[in-house]
């Protein structure tokens, strides 16, 4: 049995339970995940659907991407629709059901996507599908383990050759280009988000935006970034000193990392997700920075570079094997400066930590300045 296939039946095996006529999956990343044809249709229509009273399955792409679908998809029922087709009446020509209770992932589907189906189907009535699409691609197997690692090799490449492009005069925005066009030459299908240099005080703005704000002598130096490859995601985060460290950027530094060292190495099956940012967090209060640091310790990583799980302290779920995911503490200091390490951790069939990127976290000074 493909993995496509496995993760159809457990999908069509819930339908079924929830008594759902038929499901409509839409957005295009759970598309690949359970056909392997990957794509983005814009403001085109494409769906996966799944009608349980035919035992059918169904890719609907735009047309222009029938010949790809053909080729990639593992659903070889491809119904293609041209621009000036309503594809929610072609929808409504295949699947002749009665009572429409359909599957949808509500986070995801638009009110005008809704009254389309309201349109074709007159006793439409919709159920949440989402939840458990997510819990599904919240567990990774080894294989897709394998596929995120790959990916975090590239941008770890990456990261070490565009190190050596820093130089006196350059803005964040500079550093950007050479890290993307890296991604490229390294073998990236692009970055997995908008690659993020932040230096000086801005870098304690943890979702900041690179411009033309200059490396200086001093700075700390924030690099937040990360590729898609193969269809994964990966992200790091690594943190430098352009010049000799101050004690205070030293001493903040060394936190951040006994943080991430800590949550990584609390990491493991059985035990509350909560507790991992717990972990993290009890280090930079402990050290009397608790009020610098007020965002979660990390996320899922996989298909989608934010995924399942949330890594926060009050999420109660346990760990599990398979997980993939985030831990990146950092402290933010407005009108200082900020520190953030990042790194890509899973949980193994052994059910313990296997941390993926292998990036130094010891801190690193560049002295080209």
């Amino acid at each position: 049995m493909s993995i496509y296939q496995k993760r159809l039946k457990q999908l069509q095996l819930y339908i079924n339970e929830q008594k759902l006529d038929f499901a409509i999956v839409t957005q295009p990343k759970n598309i690949f995940y359970y056909t392997g044809f990957n794509s983005e249709p814009y403001e085109r229509f494409m769906a996966v659907v799944i009608d349980l009273q035919k035992s059918e399955e169904y890719l609907f792409v735009p047309a222009l991407d029938y010949e790809a679908a053909s080729e990639h998809s593992y659903v070889k029922n491809i119904i293609p629709i041209s621009d000036d087709e309503n594809p929610y009446e072609k929808l409504k020509s295949v699947i002749q059901v009665n009572n429409q209770i359909v599957g949808l992932e509500i986070k995801e589907i638009t009110l005008y996507q809704q009254e389309q189906l309201k349109n074709v189907f007159p006793h439409f009535n919709y159920q949440d599908i989402g939840r458990f699409i997510a819990n599904q691609r919240m567990l990774k197997t080894p294989a897709e383990r394998t596929k995120v690692l790959h990916a975090v090799t590239i941008i770890e490449k990456v990261l070490a050759e565009g190190l050596k492009k820093i130089e006196k005069g350059m803005t964040e925005l500079d550093l950007v280009s050479e890290f993307d066009y890296l991604m490229r030459k390294f073998g990236a299908d692009g970055p997995s988000f908008s690659t993020t240099v932040l230096s000086g005080a801005k870098s304690s703005l943890p979702h900041g935006h690179p411009d033309q704000n200059k490396l200086e002598k001093g700075d700390f130096l924030l690099i937040d970034m990360g590729v898609v490859a193969d269809g994964y995601c990966s992200d790091i985060t690594r943190t430098f000193v352009l010049g000799e460290p101050t004690t205070k950027q030293k001493n903040i530094y060394e936190i951040v990392r006994q943080a991430t060292l800590s949550g990584v190495s609390t990491a493991r099956a059985g035990i509350p997700i909560g507790s991992i940012d717990k972990a993290a967090r009890r280090v930079i209060q402990e050290a009397g920075y608790g009020q610098y640091f007020n965002n979660r310790v990390g996320h899922g990583l996989g298909i989608d570079v934010h995924e399942e799980p949330s890594i926060h302290e009050k999420n109660d779920r346990l760990v599990e094997k398979g997980l993939l995911f985030t831990v990146e503490p950092g402290i933010y200091i407005p009108g200082f400066g900020g520190v953030r390490i990042e790194e890509d951790v899973y949980i193994n069939e052994e059910g313990t930590a296997e941390i993926l990127t292998s990036f130094p976290t010891a801190l690193q000074v560049i002295d080209r300045f």
